[in-house]
């Protein structure tokens, strides 16, 4: 390996190929109606030429090769050319969702032991007063400095721009990054990121979707904004909160769109809920992609609409551990609908080669070897395994759930390789196609046998009213008990007719007669990164509570 297998390394190339390309613009002061006046950018030569010089202070500073630093900035140019300049020079940035719960985050800091804590003003003032990363021992201040201790960035720019210094030669085992989960589901966990896996994520990006260079991106979760550099394209940042996706003003996204000619366009199915319900014509977009859940069906067909007629929209699955593993387009995903809507689960597309999926029988124990794993067969639900060029192997410091989300697997010919759990329930039909059913974990273990929430939330997510559900279990596995946590749309109404059409279709459909309560809830719990993923395991305690035990 040598200093190519690096996500860093295509800079410099585009930096000559593409020197007055714009890589990075980002909103300014608010203009005219409050739009922002988008006056800061970074082309091509300037970002490169700016994050070596970065690079080169940061390792005269000890931020160097294998260090391990905490970042905490906002989407700005700062941003950018930091993690460029970090992954030019080997060293580890630690990305961690700022809004997670802030005990979450202490652990998350705490695990990452951190020699090196690079932030804005108001992130130092966090750290000393609830005591985050106590072992970093660089501390480096994005902006004005108060008096915390530590350089700026500022000035260890300058410094470096008076001795600059090549690439670090990494290999593509060497960590790149460590990027935590965002909890979702359970303990944010911080996911190994090897060079050879952001290099093979980069590659997977552009063969499943044709990306070119010369695009134009609005990407309106940050951390994907790193790729476009990678892929030569223009990376438009949103002027919105990235972390409050669900409360995204559209007129502002509207506004980029037409005034920077924006390509494609990268949210979380609450974000393209945003679009939909605001109804305009998102004009000369010629991709769309969306993740981080399960994108409605209406929301698909409602965006479609709005896109021109030859425009694509691609849902992509995988996970932070795993992306992109499978991808199904917005056409195909219609066509699906009504099998979802019947209870099917959801399509999620074709697999993403190289990438080998396998379907195992679910065990919630860990498989340290693939010996121990029986594979199903086509149309049986069952765990989603992934191996494949961006696979990630291990959590850092959390040896149990590497065991438990890692599967150890000898080759024919001697070597091994690491297969990925997905944490996720599935099948295979008959084309090839997969299909997602929910979340392992989610799953309830009735005394008739287990239930998948995808092949039951999206039957009653169809009805006129209903805003979405979460299907829960109440009381042991093995006899759980199947609840329905319904959330009505604005202005809904739980009514008796309401009720006795919800017992209607759920007798209507193979997955969901056994049902045994409807509970109206004022809103769902939702994850931090995607404002999308419904936090299943808060309303079964809720739903505990609620439940009509004479039922």
């Amino acid at each position: 390996m040598n200093a190519a297998t690096n996500i860093a390394a295509r800079l410099p190339e585009l930096a000559r190929e593409r020197p007055d390309q714009i890589a990075i613009r980002c909103p300014g002061k608010p203009g005219a109606g409050g739009m922002a006046a988008y006056d800061v950018t970074l082309d091509y030569r300037t970002l490169n030429a700016r994050s070596d010089a970065m690079a080169a202070g940061l390792a005269a500073h000890g931020i160097g090769r294998g260090v391990r630093a905490v970042v905490m900035v906002r989407p700005s140019p700062e941003f950018f050319l930091l993690m460029f300049a970090l992954f030019k020079n080997g060293a580890v940035p630690v990305l961690v969702d700022p809004g997670i719960d802030k005990r979450a985050l202490k652990q998350c800091l705490d695990e990452a032991q951190p020699q090196a804590f690079i932030g804005i003003g108001l992130a130092h003032v966090a750290r000393l007063v609830l005591r985050w990363c106590p072992g970093a021992k660089t501390l480096v201040t994005v902006g004005r400095r108060w008096g915390w201790g530590g350089t700026t960035l500022a000035r260890i720019e300058a410094e470096g721009a008076r001795a600059p210094q090549p690439m670090a030669s990494t290999e593509g085992d060497d960590v790149a990054a460590i990027l935590f989960t965002s909890g979702s589901t359970g303990v944010p966990k911080g996911v190994v990121y090897r060079h050879r896996h952001f290099v093979g994520q980069v590659e997977l990006l552009r063969s499943a979707f044709g990306m070119e260079p010369g695009g134009v991106d609005l990407p309106t979760f940050p951390p994907f904004a790193l790729f476009d550099p990678a892929l030569g394209l223009t990376s438009v940042i949103p002027d919105m909160d990235p972390t409050r996706p669900a409360k995204a003003d559209p007129r502002k996204l509207l506004d980029a769109i037409a005034r920077f000619g924006i390509t494609q366009l990268f949210g979380s199915p609450a974000l393209m809920r945003v679009l939909a319900d605001h109804g305009q014509p998102l004009t000369g977009v010629r991709r769309v992609t969306s993740a981080g859940a399960p994108v409605p069906p209406d929301v698909v067909a409602r965006i479609r609409r709005l896109l021109p007629a030859d425009a694509e929209f691609w849902t992509p699955y995988g996970a932070t551990e795993c992306l992109p593993v499978a991808v199904i387009e917005g056409r195909e995903l219609e066509s699906t609908r009504q099998a979802t809507e019947a209870g099917a689960g959801t399509c999620v597309g074709r697999v993403v080669a190289p990438n080998l999926v396998r379907i195992i029988a679910i065990d919630d124990a860990p498989l340290p070897d693939w010996s121990q794993v029986r594979e199903v067969g086509v149309g049986e639900v069952g765990e989603i395994t992934v191996a494949g060029p961006t696979a990630t192997d291990s959590y850092f410091n959390r040896p149990q759930a590497t065991a438990a989300a890692k599967i150890g697997e000898v080759l024919a010919d001697g070597s091994a390789r690491v297969v990925h759990r997905m944490g996720d329930v599935g099948y295979f039909d008959a084309q090839g196609r997969l299909w997602f059913c929910g979340r392992k974990t989610q799953r309830l273990e009735t005394a008739q046998g287990p239930m998948y929430t995808e092949q039951v939330e999206p039957v009653f997510n169809a009805l006129d009213g209903i805003a979405r559900t979460a299907l829960v279990g109440v009381g042991a596995a093995g006899c759980q008990r199947p609840v329905l946590c319904v959330e009505l749309q604005p202005g809904g109404a739980d009514t008796p007719a309401l009720r006795e059409r919800l017992r209607r279709e759920a007798d209507a459909h193979p997955h969901t007669p056994r049902i045994e309560q409807f509970l109206m809830h004022p809103g769902f719990p939702v994850d931090i990164r995607h404002n999308a993923k419904i936090g299943r395991e808060k309303l079964a305690v809720w739903a505990a509570t609620h439940v009509d035990t004479r039922a």
